[in-house]
């Protein structure tokens, strides 16, 4: 494969080659459309709706409608789109998939498609990962869609049933796929129609679609009512199991566990491998003497056995500030991939209640399942869909065959100066943790910045632990700090900053090395009280008259200044430490365009 390959070129080799065309069509707009005045640019939008009744297609005004949106991101955002970038929104547009390097500027490729499917007046979908991001980009594209004469929706959790059917009805629409997702269930649920706040499902632009797609396909989404009334065996089986003795087996001591000999000294067994808790003979016998009971696995106790079993989950499996957290009297689902709260979603089956009386908390009613969707069936809904990533090569086969996607792969603006070097493998994690340890500690002392990523909470706690032992100084992003958020990775290429991260998916806030003076600025401005209307409007370009528009982008120019100041001796230390003897580490990324 790797000898035709290398004769005819790969796939997305010939596939960025057949759009290039285009793209010079595009460019051949760019004189004429940069002499409009900003009112002319704008009443091409009008124009281009026009046409489209007229019966001309999407196809045949993509060239000038790419060219439109790339100038008055340059008048808006102070951005132009490279010509990679007019790649991948050609791609998109295609409904198909855009794999792009980190950095690449993948927030700015999706207004390309997002414009021109609007101008049906179906509405466009973009899905992020999370609340932060959907808000953020909306604010930030939504600038260049709101000057072009478009409107753009926010749906995010907590919003009523009026503020998302006004949003649904927006050309463009920032979301979350969970948000999407519960929106359509609950759609399904209403008596009447007009209490249904989607519009048909037209086109979606999916960020992180392997993580969407890919990773979380099989996820349910569930609606829940109301069943029966909690039951006070909750709070009975979480004081008996409180004064139980456990044994817990860990991946690595599974071979060493006797279960004869743990019979007769523990009351319960813990799995972590498994995810699993059970009761020993010894502890068997308690809870016959606890609870009065000849035989404890008579059928007529099922239903204390299933309290009791999840009281063992709640206490042996379950880790507080890891699988949750308990936040103004509320057990909170962390989401183990992203390191995320996730609003809203209870464990099933009694053990969100076992975990509330465990942490002596409000214990809320059963409930019973009304309504359910995966995201994989959801998105297969869309009449046209397509998403970008910097990682979905990996999965191509897996696109193709479940949503009908290929994966382009696009290149990258300059030639990639990062040295993304092969995975390195250890016989066992203690090895690992001391390899990545000895890592960041020689990265420390040349003052490098270091970001680590890591797969869940759990394992992100253990490295900063060891890391405290070890004196290095280092910031921790999970759940518990998900207000920090972007502060903390805002600064991540500070000299000598050691980050450490769950799941970077999507985190979507520009790391630049020796800190970000962008982001500096604008916390400046709103510890100064500043209008969020007017930092919105602080870091655009267009043309207005109106003073206090100019007077915000004035003070933003300068405090960016001071900042920048600050920050460029900083920068060139962090660049000098980059070098080692032998070969390069890198563990921050260059912003580019994003």
């Amino acid at each position: 494969m790797g000898f035709f390959k290398n004769i005819f070129g790969s796939y997305s080799e010939k596939e960025v080659k057949r759009v290039m065309p285009l793209v010079e069509k595009i460019n051949s707009y760019e004189d004429e459309i940069s002499k409009l005045s900003d009112e002319e640019l704008r009443s091409k939008t009008a124009d281009f709706k026009v046409r489209l009744q007229d019966g001309e297609t999407l196809d045949e005004i993509l060239p000038e409608a790419f060219a439109v949106v790339r100038e008055a991101s340059k008048r808006v955002l102070g951005m132009r789109h490279f010509d990679v970038q007019l790649i991948g929104g050609i791609i998109l547009h295609q409904g198909r998939i855009a794999e792009m390097k980190t950095g690449e500027g993948k927030t700015l490729v999706a207004t390309l498609p997002a414009y021109l499917n609007a101008l049906t007046g179906k509405g466009v979908h973009i899905i992020t990962v999370n609340d932060y991001l959907a808000k953020r980009d909306s604010e930030w594209m939504g600038k260049l869609y709101k000057f072009l004469g478009l409107t753009v929706g926010l749906v995010i959790s907590g919003m009523d049933p009026a503020e998302k059917q006004r949003a649904y009805a927006s050309d463009i629409i920032y979301g979350t796929n969970n948000e999407f997702g519960f929106d359509y269930l609950r759609d399904n649920m209403v008596i009447y129609k007009n209490q249904a706040v989607q519009r048909d499902l037209h086109f979606a632009i999916v960020d992180e679609i392997d993580s969407i797609l890919i990773d979380e396909a099989r996820t349910p989404l569930i609606i829940s009512g109301r069943a029966n009334k909690s039951s006070d065996l909750y709070k009975q089986a979480n004081d008996f199991v409180k004064k139980l003795t456990p044994k817990i087996i860990v991946e690595e001591d599974v071979k060493d566990f006797e279960q004869a000999e743990d019979n007769e000294k523990y009351d319960y067994i813990v799995d972590l491998k498994a995810k699993s808790a059970s009761l020993t003979q010894k502890g068997i016998k308690k809870a016959e003497q606890t609870f009065n009971l000849e035989n404890y696995n008579d059928l007529e106790n099922s239903d204390l056995v299933h309290h009791v079993t999840q009281a063992l989950r709640a206490h042996g499996i379950m880790k507080k500030d890891i699988d949750y957290i308990v936040k103004d009297g509320e057990v909170l689902i962390v989401d183990e991939f992203t390191g995320r709260i996730m609003y809203g979603r209870r464990y099933n089956n009694g053990l969100h209640q076992a975990i509330e009386a465990k942490e002596n908390v409000k214990i809320a009613d059963e409930s019973k399942t009304l309504a359910t969707i995966t995201f994989q069936n959801y998105f297969r809904m869309y009449e046209k869909l397509s998403g970008m990533t910097g990682t979905a090569m990996t999965e191509e086969e897996e696109f193709r065959e479940i949503y009908n996607l290929d994966v382009i792969s696009i290149p990258t603006n300059k030639p990639m100066i990062r040295i993304d070097n092969n995975d390195v493998i250890y016989k066992n994690e203690n090895a690992k943790f001391r390899a990545i340890v000895e890592d960041i500690k020689q990265s420390h002392a040349k003052g490098q910045p270091v970001l680590v990523g890591t797969i869940s909470i759990e394992k992100s706690e253990k490295l900063s632990n060891i890391l405290k032992k070890e004196g290095i100084p280092h910031e921790v992003l999970n759940a518990k700090f998900h207000e920090k958020e972007a502060e903390i990775i805002a600064q991540a290429g500070k000299y000598g900053a050691v980050t450490i991260a769950t799941n970077m998916a999507g985190r979507g806030t520009d790391i630049m090395l020796g800190g970000n003076s962008e982001y500096l600025a604008l916390q400046e401005m709103r510890k100064r009280k500043v209008p969020e209307n007017l930092i919105e409007q602080a870091t655009a370009f267009n043309e207005t008259d109106d003073q206090e528009v100019l007077q915000a982008r004035k003070d933003f120019k300068e405090l960016k200044q001071k900042y920048d100041e600050t920050i460029k001796e900083e920068k060139e230390k962090v660049i000098a430490a980059r070098w080692t003897k032998n070969y390069w580490y890198r563990k921050t990324r260059i912003k580019k365009n994003r």
